[in-house]
């Protein structure tokens, strides 16, 4: 059977996948790894674990006589550079995008490039210091200014998973534009801070997000594909799929809410409750709302379980309680004081600590923060969705598991049908329809999502 293979590699989940040529998943592994620390002991991730497994994962595919892999392409998550040296070894860790930036470095920088609010305007990019992650470059330059001096080029995480199976160096679209802060969206490149740091230099020419490179491996001629950002890899079959305008909330460790229709210019409001723009295969803008809100689900089913004293996996089978929620009208203002969402305005509204004792059980207090969290999700859908009109909204990724979850978000949109799509591919489909660069009928992608794989989520 000739095959797709892709790589979909995220901040929890590593996934390999399999397609047939209709683009139908045949074959497909997860793993986890523990992360691993940098030099200042702050957590990141395991990248020589990560490259072992993903090239013994790929021999052991290659090998297995029933599959035929004919091309092979990667998603991952962004914000994240690997920088290597003259032989190709990475000279640093891949550092966390959590990781605190100083903020005397920050400082310096919008001196110089500034003001803040707008050179956010400029590259779409909030304020976020390593989430930022040409400003991981910056931080280099004048932190690590020896390691610095080591690097030969820097690679956006998917291009750098391209680089271990082709030797070969590349950026794109879709990685430069995931609030890097290193894209002028005005001038259509650069920003001039990268040229004036000669950042430049570092950076390979970017390459169409559909470009494949044939290379051969163990005597196999496979067309390897330069990689793409998860968020966009994700939109791309939706887009395909649909002519009327839509939203997209993809849900993991961030909630990103992608709105592909938009022609709206961001403000200064916009960007500092964390609204940007991203950019798709063919560098188009994308109006996009971030939102930490795996991360926050994480933090708190762990509070939940030691407080009520529960197994940690006890929030995966809470069942909708409608009395429960009946009896949660009681509460009028937000209980839960968020440990890892800052947005402005957020404060205001939000308890300066979480008092669980008002709660009588643990199923209470999980449903009151699925409430809450719905509230956030809510917010940060109409950030994307802006002046757009738009009829429907997708969502996959974790968050569609949770039954709660959905049900409160369907209640809260209003006239906007709620759409979920139980397929996991999400990314990987969009990374293996980029590599194949062949046209894919509408029809299918719509097949694709219906039936067992969409499902509208009823009020």
């Amino acid at each position: 059977m000739e095959v797709t293979a892709i790589f979909d590699i995220g901040k929890t989940n590593k996934k390999f996948f399999l397609f047939d040529e209709q683009f139908r998943e045949v074959y497909r592994s997860y793993t986890r790894f523990e992360e691993s620390v940098d030099e200042d002991g702050f957590p990141c991730e395991n990248l020589s674990q990560l490259t072992f497994w993903m090239k013994e994962t790929f021999r052991e595919a290659l090998a297995n006589p029933e599959f035929d892999i004919q091309s092979l392409n990667f998603s991952t998550y962004g914000a994240s550079l690997v920088h290597l040296d003259n032989k190709g070894e990475a000279v640093t860790p891949l550092y966390n995008y959590l990781k605190p930036f100083p903020e005397d470095l920050s400082a310096d920088f919008f001196e110089r490039y500034g003001p803040a609010d707008e050179w956010a305007a400029q590259t779409a990019s909030p304020v976020m210091g390593m989430l930022n992650s040409g400003l991981q470059l910056f931080w280099l330059k004048y932190q690590r200014p020896e390691v610095f001096a080591q690097i030969h080029q820097s690679l956006h995480f998917p291009q750098y998973c391209t680089y271990l199976f082709t030797g070969k160096f590349f950026s794109e679209y879709t990685s430069i534009g995931c609030h890097t802060g290193m894209w002028d969206f005005q001038k259509k490149d650069y920003h001039r801070w990268i040229y004036e740091e000669e950042i430049n230099r570092l950076l390979p020419p970017i390459q169409p997000t559909n470009t494949a490179i044939e290379t051969a491996i163990e005597g196999k001629n496979i067309k390897i594909g330069v990689g793409i950002h998860d968020s966009s890899a994700a939109l791309l079959p939706y887009i395909i799929a649909n002519t009327e305008p839509f939203l997209l909330i993809s849900t993991g460790t961030w909630s990103i809410t992608l709105n592909p229709f938009s022609q709206e210019s961001l403000s200064v409001d916009d960007l500092q409750k964390d609204c940007l723009n991203f950019l798709r295969v063919d560098g188009m803008p994308v109006r996009a709302a971030r939102l930490f809100l795996g991360n926050e689900y994480k933090i708190w089913a762990k509070k939940l379980s030691d407080h009520f004293l529960k197994a940690y996996d006890r929030h995966r089978h809470v069942e909708t309680g409608p009395e429960i929620l009946k009896k949660l009208e009681r509460i009028k203002k937000p209980v839960f004081h968020w440990e890892s969402i800052h947005q402005p305005g957020l404060e205001k509204r939000a308890p300066a600590s979480t008092d669980l004792s008002v709660f009588s059980s643990y199923e209470e207090a999980y449903h009151q923060l699925i409430k809450e969290l719905v509230e956030l999700q809510v917010s940060a859908l109409q950030l994307a969705k802006g002046k757009t009109v738009v009829r429907k909204a997708y969502i996959d990724g974790g968050f569609v598991d949770n039954e709660l979850f959905l049900q409160l978000l369907a209640r809260s949109l209003g006239t906007i049908e709620l759409i979920k799509t139980t397929s996991p591919l999400g990314s990987a489909l969009g990374a293996a329809i980029a590599v194949n660069n062949r046209a894919v009928e509408p029809d299918f992608l719509l097949k694709h999502f219906s039936l067992q794989q969409q499902k509208a989520i009823r009020q």
